[in-house]
């Protein structure tokens, strides 16, 4: 396969990797948030220069910094480890067995392939064992795995392997829906579609208890 055809759009190119982990270099975290910062602005500045935007328009000027500041500190925080929310779990003394939903999570992701937003909801659920967890902090893995060059299917994996692990339990269920941008605002312009992605382990692989997970958030 030529590259010059995929970068022609004549060709897709096939995902190579197929780790759930997000592709990060070994020295991502090498740089200072401070200086990360830094180089993004500057080289977003070319960027709008080769557009030719007049940067000395004082409605332009700032946008190289605001846009830096964005990407470190906002929309791809998810990025650094340092950022992750520390989950506190508690006892389950009241050995509740039934499952939890977390329903209509607001998600806020960018696609990878175009760096555009995916914005939709988020549906989880477990069933506790020995622990629970805070609701919100349901709400800020998800948030977390969203603030990431992503792709849905990939951030579904993410979040319930998440789960799965902070809870020390296989019986997760994640769903989530969402509107990607990619595909509205740009190449087919199809504003209608959405995409759903669904990760479902332990008792939730059952009919009986992925149908029940699923009545709830469809109510």
């Amino acid at each position: 396969m030529d590259k010059h055809d995929i970068e022609a759009g004549e060709l897709e190119p096939e995902h190579e990797n197929s780790s759930v982990q997000t592709p990060l270099r070994e020295d991502a975290f090498m740089m200072t948030d401070d200086l990360k910062i830094e180089l993004i602005e500057k080289h977003f500045k070319e960027i709008m220069h080769i557009l030719g935007l007049d940067l000395t328009d004082d409605s332009l000027q700032g946008t190289p910094r605001r846009v830096a500041k964005m990407y470190v500190n906002e929309i791809f925080r998810g990025l650094n480890p340092k950022n992750k929310p520390q989950a506190k779990l508690f006892e389950n003394r009241y050995a509740y067995n039934q499952m939890l939903v977390e329903r209509n999570i607001t998600l806020y992701s960018y696609c990878e392939h175009h760096f555009v937003p995916i914005i939709g909801k988020a549906h989880v659920a477990y069933i506790p064992d020995k622990n629970v967890v805070g609701l919100s902090k349901l709400n800020r893995i998800v948030q977390y795995y969203a603030k990431r060059p992503q792709v849905q299917e990939r951030l579904t994996m993410q979040i319930a392997d998440e789960l799965k692990s902070m809870l020390f339990t296989e019986n997760v269920a994640v769903f989530i829906e969402a509107d990607h941008l990619c595909v509205m605002s740009r190449g087919v312009n199809d504003v209608s579609s959405s995409t759903i992605t669904t990760e479902f382990s332990g008792l939730f692989q059952q009919d009986q208890y992925r149908n029940e997970f699923l009545s709830y958030i469809r109510k």
